[in-house]
């Protein structure tokens, strides 16, 4: 059985970002699994998973609101991200300017698509 979300290009973007967060996330020292290596992966999943929720058959509203959740949980995995940074356990700059790059295509999509469903909503309205 296909669900709406599988189709859409930003869960599937979402599911490449969170790749790439548990290839990142692995690379932290086993003192961080339960801190900010777990974090990491939780806000990083919440993205695909508000994504999925809100697609279930939801009003536009209602999948407008989930999808700004998905935008916190990025900004979120985006602050660990910062952390490791900071901390200096991801020193590889290819791979820190690539999640930057992913994490910016994901907002930008994540974005438009409420912008999208905004537009909708206001259309339909008599």
């Amino acid at each position: 059985m296909a669900f709406k979300f599988e189709n859409l290009e930003v869960w599937n973007i979402s599911l490449d970002y969170l790749d790439y967060v548990y290839q990142l996330a692995d690379r932290l020292p086993k003192e961080e699994v339960y801190n900010l290596l777990s974090q990491w992966i939780r806000a990083a999943t919440s993205i695909s998973l508000n994504i999925a929720e809100g697609s279930t058959g939801q009003s536009n509203p209602e999948q407008n609101r989930f999808l700004g959740y998905a935008i916190r949980s990025v900004a979120e995995s985006a602050a660990c991200f910062q952390l490791t940074q900071r901390r200096g356990f991801i020193k590889d700059y290819v791979a820190s300017k690539k999640l930057e790059e992913q994490t910016d295509k994901l907002v930008r999509k994540l974005q438009s698509f409420r912008k999208v469903l905004l537009m909708n909503s206001k259309a339909t309205k008599p």
